[in-house]
């Protein structure tokens, strides 16, 4: 079994016990509902408590990877997992429209990830299980086949050319290219579920004709249930990865997901997502009696995940956008979360 090792040359860093910590220890795990634009509102499960990859991507939103591994094991075992989820759902909050796998890491580096799958199912026997993965370990039968067991699996492959996978997606070194490909593809032979293949372009890296050509070929064979072509709407955890303009964007969707649905507006007048409607009692307006206090830690520990602006957050939340706002500036000043700007947006991050 592969050690851990040190991304880039960084030491591998502890999960911080700080205010952001205890500001949300109730929420250790379980974070959101966010609003995701190709699954409705999602209620998020962070399985590693750290970040924990197999790659140490130029866009990532969580921020750059501290420790890049294969190394498959139990980093938070699903049996806190699953308490915490059970806990989430003993306060009474209203089911969301999908639980989904993911957090600060690759999902599937967790040993345990087909119990947490199986335990999600049996706590909401109604609501879909969703695994978002990089891929990269589909090429091991024990990862397919605790996949298998979701409802819908988000993969990414964002290139097909050798050099630019190993500027963007910067993977561990055992982590080829062909095996990815190879273990995708073998994945979707044998599953049943839906397949969201998403692919992330960055300017001047992935944007390629040669990749463009390449990524066709592979969808025609590959054959998901939909294709989402995106670009960064966020931060991305290096310098170097930046949006690509609409024309290059509107190029690849062409090509790649003809036949998807339009584009919609996200909740911060973005054009990033499509977006699923949310059923009657699941959206926004159920969550609209927490707590302040409460609120604050869903933000917490939703914005540790990713960087997300006001107004994504107020949306995802079912809170007004000033509510929300006035809870991010007392946690800006109390040091739980940071701001940054991109562009015209605001984003926090914890």
């Amino acid at each position: 079994m592969t050690a851990l090792v040190p991304a880039r040359g960084r030491p591998v860093k502890p999960l911080r016990r700080d205010k952001e910590d205890r500001a949300t220890e109730a929420l250790r795990y379980v974070f959101g509902p966010v609003a995701s634009g190709r699954l409705g509102l999602s209620l998020g499960l962070d399985l590693l408590g750290a970040r924990i990859c197999s790659f140490d991507c130029l866009y990532c939103e969580a921020g750059p990877t501290d420790a890049l591994t294969v190394a498959r094991k139990p980093y938070v075992p699903a049996a806190k997992i699953l308490a915490e989820l059970a806990d989430w759902k003993a306060a009474g909050h209203a089911a969301p429209d999908v639980v989904t796998l993911g957090g600060l890491g690759e999902p599937t580096l967790n040993s345990e990830c087909d119990a947490v799958i199986a335990g999600a199912k049996e706590l909401f026997p109604d609501v879909p299980v969703a695994v978002l993965t990089n891929s990269s370990l589909l090429s091991d039968p024990d990862v397919r086949a605790a996949c298998n067991l979701a409802d819908i699996v988000l993969p990414s492959m964002d290139t097909l050319i050798a050099a630019e996978y190993a500027r963007l997606n910067r993977p561990h070194a055992t982590v080829g290219l062909d095996a990815l490909r190879q273990g995708l593809l073998d994945f979707r032979a044998g599953y049943r579920g839906a397949l969201f293949l998403e692919v992330l372009l960055a300017a001047g890296v992935n944007d390629s004709e040669e990749n463009l050509e390449a990524l066709r070929t592979f969808c025609r064979e590959l054959a998901p249930t939909r294709v989402d072509v995106v670009t960064l709407s966020r931060p991305g955890a290096h310098a170097g990865a930046t949006a690509v303009s609409k024309a290059v964007l509107a190029r690849f969707r062409e090509a790649l997901c003809p036949a998807a649905q339009p584009l919609v507006a996200a909740a911060d007048g973005r054009d990033a997502s499509r977006t699923s409607g949310t059923g009657e009692g699941h959206g926004p307006a159920a969550l609209a009696a927490r707590r302040p206090d409460a609120l604050a830690e869903a933000i917490v520990a939703s914005v540790r995940r990713r960087p997300q602006t006001a107004a994504v957050l107020a949306a995802a939340l079912g809170h007004p956008r000033d509510v929300v706002q006035a809870a991010l500036d007392a946690l800006e000043r109390g040091g739980a979360v940071r701001r940054r700007q991109e562009g015209r947006e605001i984003f926090y991050s914890g």
